[in-house]
């Protein structure tokens, strides 16, 4: 039997999101230069996205490039944002082909004007899909997010669109980037390191973690198939007893 036939249709997680780490030291194992190892990624993140679809998973959540990133060689980084454009040329019509929906959240602002470009292009030519969202955390970070929303939140409040009292846990998702996307069942991170690097903090408040010692580019499906059987058989208490969850199931 498949892992895929192993997972219960009925306790799909309705959000997935993974930290894709190791392409660099994935390349280094082969004395490659760090730009194999995203190219490498890339074929990764193809397999992630056809296992999700396969699986009915509704939500995919990619952390794709974060706010610190743009800390790292400049070399480096004009690669990887030129990688961004034709990764996301080659794969649009595939991912319209299977029903795929992309979905951007970060600092946009701060990709070249090419890499936003090809990105437009993506978001509307898969806005139709109705099938797996795949959400691309680009020049992300989950503090920068909050602290965007607090900035949001007080420039409401001084045009009086809201008042303090207002400000509750719904108030605050609100605000979120993330405020349409429900928030993610299962984080997953590759890569063997045990942190969780700025992202989505406030939305993985009760999400089940998963580490693997994988390195992103050998990620495949039934990678992904493993982490959710492995939730699957997880108890989520949200703050209550077992005894309080096996009576409401």
């Amino acid at each position: 039997m498949s892992l895929l036939d192993q997972i219960d249709k009925e306790r799909i997680p309705v959000h997935v999101a993974v930290i894709m780490d190791g392409n660099g030291r994935w390349a280094k194992q082969r004395d490659l230069d760090r730009t194999f190892g995203h190219k490498e990624g890339v074929s990764a993140v193809r397999r992630a996205i056809e296992a999700a679809s396969k699986a009915e998973v509704r939500f995919l959540t990619l952390y794709t490039f974060s706010t610190e990133n743009w800390k790292r060689p400049e070399a480096e980084v004009k690669a990887l944002m030129s990688l961004m454009i034709q990764a996301v040329a080659n794969e649009t019509p595939e991912l319209v082909k299977n029903n795929v929906r992309v979905k951007v959240i970060g600092d946009i602002d701060r990709l070249p004007s090419d890499t936003k470009g090809a990105l437009d292009y993506c978001l509307s030519s898969t806005s139709v899909c109705t099938g797996t969202t795949v959400v691309l955390a680009l020049s992300y970070s989950s503090k920068w997010e909050l602290t965007n929303a607090m900035r949001n939140i007080a420039k409401d409040i001084d045009q009086k669109k809201i008042v303090s009292e207002d400000i509750n846990e719904d108030l605050v998702n609100s605000y979120l980037l993330t405020k349409d996307i429900p928030d993610p069942d299962i984080l997953i991170r590759t890569g063997g390191e045990l942190r969780i690097s700025n992202f989505l903090l406030w939305q993985i408040a009760y999400s089940e973690l998963y580490f693997t010692d994988e390195l992103w580019p050998d990620f495949n499906e039934d990678s992904l198939y493993k982490a959710i059987i492995d939730f699957q058989n997880r108890e989520r208490r949200f703050g209550k007893t077992s005894e309080q969850v096996s009576q409401k199931s």
